[in-house]
């Protein structure tokens, strides 16, 4: 019998959260995108929800008003704390990869906060996985550097990057959430062909 979104999910969750750290928090990233807001739904379909914490980055590029306040609206429906760590971009560098490296600095020092080990858990798909090995494809990367994305990673400050998403696609993520009528927020940036990622979605 094939095993639904939930079940799959479900089986990815206790295998990445496995003792010693099956007690500890899990902080969900969520931007409210379709990807995070699964990650949202499932995790609190299938954790205690006394262990999950929602955080989402607002990087200060834009208005993003409406999108916290559907995810603060849908972490409330389930119980479920919900934090907003704030960034403002210095202007220096490339936008994205500025956005990328403040978003984990920001979650990593949440974490350390906590001074107990923490998984963080983001919904990175299948479809991200391509795009990145397309965009290293593209940089030039020779075979090393096209390493894919793991499941499950442990930085050097302890934190615990759990991917549980990365065997499914986006669009059953999406006609997942839409029968439940879940509705979630679509960032303006994923159609910018300025952003390496979105040129790299374009080549699929």
């Amino acid at each position: 019998m094939q095993l639904t979104l939930t079940d799959r999910f479900r089986d990815q969750a206790k295998r990445l959260l496995a003792d010693p750290w099956e007690t500890g928090p899990v902080v969900l990233a969520v931007s409210g995108g379709s990807d995070s807001t699964a990650l949202m739904h499932l995790a609190a379909e299938t954790i205690d929800r006394e262990r999950l914490h929602v955080i989402t980055v607002d990087h200060g590029f834009r208005d993003v008003t409406d999108e916290l306040a559907l995810v603060a609206a849908q972490a409330e429906s389930f119980g479920l704390k919900h934090s907003v760590l704030n960034w403002s971009w210095d202007g220096q560098g490339n936008i994205q990869a500025a956005a990328r490296i403040c978003r984990w600095a920001a979650i990593t020092q949440w974490a350390a906060d906590q001074h107990e080990v923490v998984s963080c858990m983001t919904g990175h798909t299948r479809d991200d996985q391509a795009e990145t090995v397309l965009m290293r494809l593209a940089r030039g990367s020779g075979v090393a550097g096209l390493a894919a994305m793991k499941e499950l990673i442990s930085t050097s400050s302890g934190l615990r990057i759990c991917r549980p998403l990365l065997q499914e696609n986006r669009m059953n993520l999406r006609v997942w959430l839409t029968e439940r009528d879940v509705m979630w927020s679509e960032d303006p940036s994923n159609d910018n062909i300025r952003f390496d990622r979105i040129k790299a979605r374009g080549m699929q």
